[in-house]
């Protein structure tokens, strides 16, 4: 057999299939692991959306439509508001980093991204470069 054939490897052929069969047992293995961790990032981003009363006056309020008082937090920078955009600037991050896939933070979040664009003293404020919510802009102008 020539240098190159698999016979001139040690072990042979059947060897090379089980370090290709153990290769590829160790791929699907991490991919597993990787979407089970996904699962897991997900629901605590829900969890801490959904039932953080923190995060809920804010997400009331900006549903509720009621412009001079969103603009009234807007303009105070008021904590809660602070709280409810470092939550989406960090799912941006999660989403850059690919800890997250934007199709997954999209099928939680899309409606409450959409309604951060919809208001334009809030989208204004995330615009504004001095705020620093650079992975947030980025995020956002990714939702149609």
């Amino acid at each position: 057999m020539g240098k190159g054939s698999l016979g001139a490897v040690k072990g042979g052929p059947h060897e090379i299939l089980s370090y290709g069969g153990a290769a590829l047992a160790a791929i699907i293995s991490g991919y597993t692991y990787w979407r089970a961790e996904r699962a897991r990032w997900l629901t605590s981003l829900y969890e801490k959306f959904f039932e953080s009363d923190t995060l809920k006056g804010v997400r009331e309020l900006l549903d509720s439509g009621e412009n001079l008082k969103i603009r009234e937090i807007v303009v105070r920078e008021d904590p809660f508001f602070s709280d409810y955009l470092n939550f989406f600037e960090y799912v941006a991050i999660l989403v850059r980093s690919r800890q997250l896939l934007r199709r997954d933070v999209l099928r939680l979040f899309d409606y409450y991204l959409r309604s951060l664009k919809m208001n334009g003293d809030v989208l204004g404020y995330i615009e504004n470069p001095a705020k620093g919510y650079e992975q947030l802009r980025s995020l956002l102008r990714s939702v149609v």
